[in-house]
């Protein structure tokens, strides 16, 4: 039988109703993350940040579903917050400044890398924890390398090594040093300056006096 257009509206209403209370618990999700570390979470802390019944919280998916879920999103924002920083510019020596300043934590209270970072530990045990590290892993340095092989036929980078290599090595400084902003033992400032201190190193090009 054909649903009249009513009845289209009516389920296209109840669909959109459904994907904002996912998104709404999705939020909660990452809320009851950053207040009570992933080992800590428990379902009723999700539901008590979303304001229902832990039952309720269960018709989206059990504890590990949810934040495998809410891992994903934050992955997913983070890269595409990196990747729109960059393509801004058509200069890859700006492209690599905004690359670096994007992807150092504000501080100790900044929710989105230490989401990131609450999930970490679970991909030495999980196999889809680990895929997804992997492929936020690989997205970062994907955008790194692209930024040095363009610097480089721009005629602004001098790179001593292959563009991936250094790609890669800027993602793990990155990864390191992240943990010391967010346990505040260093500033977002001095990661940043070593960074650029890489940057200069391997690429001849001076960032720091570009900003």
């Amino acid at each position: 039988m054909e649903q009249n257009g009513e009845g289209m509206h009516v389920a296209a209403r109840k669909g959109s109703s459904k994907e904002a209370r996912r998104a709404e618990l999705g939020e909660a999700v990452e809320r009851a993350l950053v207040a009570r570390g992933l080992e800590g979470l428990r379902l009723r802390d999700v539901a008590a940040e979303a304001g229902v019944t832990p039952a309720a919280v269960l018709y989206y998916g059990d504890l590990d579903a949810l934040v495998h879920a809410a891992y994903q999103q934050a992955i997913e924002r983070y890269s595409q917050e990196r990747e729109r920083a960059a393509s801004r510019f058509e200069d890859a020596r700006d492209q690599l400044e905004a690359c670096i300043d994007k992807g150092v934590a504000s501080g100790p209270d900044d929710t989105l890398t230490r989401l990131l970072f609450e999930y970490w530990p679970r991909c030495l045990r999980d196999a889809k924890a680990a895929a997804l590290d992997s492929a936020l892993t690989e997205r970062q340095i994907a955008v790194y390398s692209g930024i040095l092989v363009l610097g480089q036929a721009q005629g602004h980078f001098a790179l001593q090594d292959p563009p991936r290599l250094l790609a890669a090595s800027f993602v793990a400084m990155e990864d390191g040093y992240q943990m010391e902003v967010l346990a505040g033992r260093r500033s977002r400032a001095e990661v940043i300056a070593a960074l650029h201190a890489y940057a200069r190193a391997v690429t001849g090009h001076d960032v720091a006096a570009r900003a």
